[in-house]
């Protein structure tokens, strides 16, 4: 628009008077647009309004602060208060909260936050809400008694009673929280250092998840690695009461570490990449699982992630399979697990790295890591970790259904096998109608992975393809299993396979011990009740 044509137009035709419309509806507004259109045309014809648009224009072009005191603004502000108004006095709606720019309609020049000297107030708290006084008194006092005779500040060993008592988490988290408080590695903490990242840092405000969360993962990251966990692993098993026995054989303390980890990433962190993300931690069981550690002496009883036994059987059936003992495990090595109990076509498929990629690098061989993923998949097929596991497996196109072929491939070698060993055959039709009687699937066409997570019973549609033995067992309706499920159903299939193959490794020890003649009697009471 040219201003210059503005401020020297013809206005003798216009009366500023017609602008003042007290009366005006609206829903005359909004109804005739174009009235709005014509009265904003009006009003740039103002000789005032030309010389305030230009006003403004100059001083913009030169650099001047259009909102700071002193500017043309100020110098104009009896012209603009001068203008005729569309609104009645006092009448004036409110400016936007985040408007930093001047109304034509104010009647006082606007100040910039800069000339004002504070910034304006955020509608958010940036490190999460503070926490309320109470609570921050409380915690002031307490942190107040635990530093009071350490003026110098706590060494790592004297912190942990920080970390159980004022910020109410499991000790085994002491060192983890030690560090992240004491960045220049000076070895102590200090009082107000802990109220730096405690208090003032929102940290007490937060749940239980997220303050885990920030204490474990790297300041550059918004996630957790398997490296996170271990400084947290290698203090529990240094301290835990139930795992003093552990403390002559360094070896077996870093396998249990790192089976602990395989398991909490195997259930939690869904993604594959491993990262474990905040999201995953707080939608798990991991927090309750680690409390639960704390409080608790006989670490076996704390069946998610921390069993001791549930490490032990992980690591004795892998070290059984591990012939050459080089810790890795090829085709024929897995062909003989559970007593040769797993199809060649199956075990093809678990080599291909379709359901999982395997860490070990070296092509044809399975690592520790990759069997702890197996065998939580083979030994409780009711968990969706494992419905994906086995799922991949059986998709052999990766279309994310399970056609009738694709079933029929993998059932034909367990049709084969059953005729060896003498068994009844049933044929795929009739495993067939059974299956898609078992399962409901939305469609009889095929099988999706949605149809198997809905069914309780998706564990045996599995084992019909590829495992012979939990198929005859499944069959025979073993009364044993099922009165084991009936007495306790809160325990997971992995948590009795668990338990029934410590046992009887325990035993197979102590009777090679009873041949060298150092056996022990075995006491019943120190089984777990169940």
């Amino acid at each position: 628009m040219d201003i210059d044509a503005v401020v020297g137009g013809d206005f003798a035709s216009l009366d500023p008077e017609l602008l003042q419309l007290p009366e005006l509806s609206p829903f005359a507004l909004k109804a005739s647009p174009q009235i709005a259109d014509d009265l904003f045309s009006q009003w740039l014809s103002l000789p005032q309004t030309g010389r305030l648009v230009k006003s403004l224009i100059d001083d913009a072009s030169s650099g001047m602060s259009i909102g700071a005191q002193g500017n043309s603004l100020s110098a104009n502000a009896a012209g603009i208060n001068s203008l005729p108004s569309m609104f009645q006095a006092g009448s004036t709606p409110p400016l936007s909260p985040r408007s930093s720019s001047s109304s034509p309609r104010s009647s006082k020049p606007k100040s910039s936050p800069s000339s004002l000297g504070s910034p304006l107030k955020l509608f958010y708290f940036q490190n999460g809400r503070p926490p309320p006084n109470g609570l921050k008194e409380q915690c002031l006092s307490r942190t107040d008694d635990l530093f009071s005779s350490h003026m110098d500040g706590l060494q790592v060993q004297e912190f942990k009673t920080v970390t159980k008592e004022v910020c109410k988490l499991p000790t085994f988290l002491s060192s983890a929280l030690f560090r992240k408080i004491d960045v220049g590695c000076s070895g102590i903490v200090t009082r107000d250092a802990f109220i730096r990242y405690w208090v003032d840092g929102n940290m007490m405000t937060m749940d239980t998840a997220t303050q885990v969360f920030k204490i474990l993962k790297q300041s550059d990251c918004n996630y957790l690695t398997q490296v996170d966990f271990k400084p947290v692993l290698l203090e529990l098993v240094a301290t835990h009461p139930g795992l003093e026995f552990l403390h002559g054989t360094p070896e077996f303390q870093e396998r249990y570490g790192e089976t602990v980890i395989y398991r909490i990433f195997y259930y939690i962190s869904r993604s594959g990449t491993g990262r474990l993300t905040l999201r995953e931690l707080k939608r798990g069981n991991l927090i309750a699982a680690m409390q639960h550690a704390d409080e608790e002496e006989d670490i076996n009883k704390v069946l998610r992630y921390f069993s001791y036994e549930h490490f032990y059987v992980i690591y004795c059936k892998f070290w059984e399979l591990d012939t050459d003992h080089d810790f890795f495990i090829d085709k024929e090595n897995l062909i003989r697990y559970g007593n040769h109990a797993l199809t060649y076509r199956i075990v093809d498929r678990i080599f291909s790295q379709v359901p999982r990629k395997f860490t070990s690098k070296i092509e044809g061989k399975m690592g520790y890591e990759d069997f702890v993923y197996f065998m939580l998949s083979e030994e409780d097929k009711s968990c969706e970790p494992s419905l994906e596991y086995w799922f991949k497996c059986i998709d052999l196109d990766g279309n994310g259904v399970l056609t009738r072929n694709e079933l029929q491939f993998f059932y034909e070698e367990q049709l084969h096998r059953m005729e060896c060993m003498a068994q009844e055959p049933v044929l795929f039709e009739d495993i067939l109608c059974q299956i898609v009687d078992m399962i409901g699937p939305e469609k009889e066409d095929y099988f999706t992975l949605k149809d198997l997570k809905g069914c309780k019973l998706s564990g045996n549609f599995f084992n019909i393809l590829f495992n012979l033995n939990k198929f005859i067992a499944f069959e025979s309706r073993d009364p044993f299993l099922i009165r084991q499920e009936r007495e306790d159903p809160s325990l997971t299939e992995w948590d009795r396979f668990a338990h029934r193959e410590y046992i009887r490794l325990s035993m197979e020890e102590d009777g090679e011990n009873a041949s060298n003649g150092s056996v022990e009697v075995w006491d019943e009471s120190l089984e777990a009740p169940f």
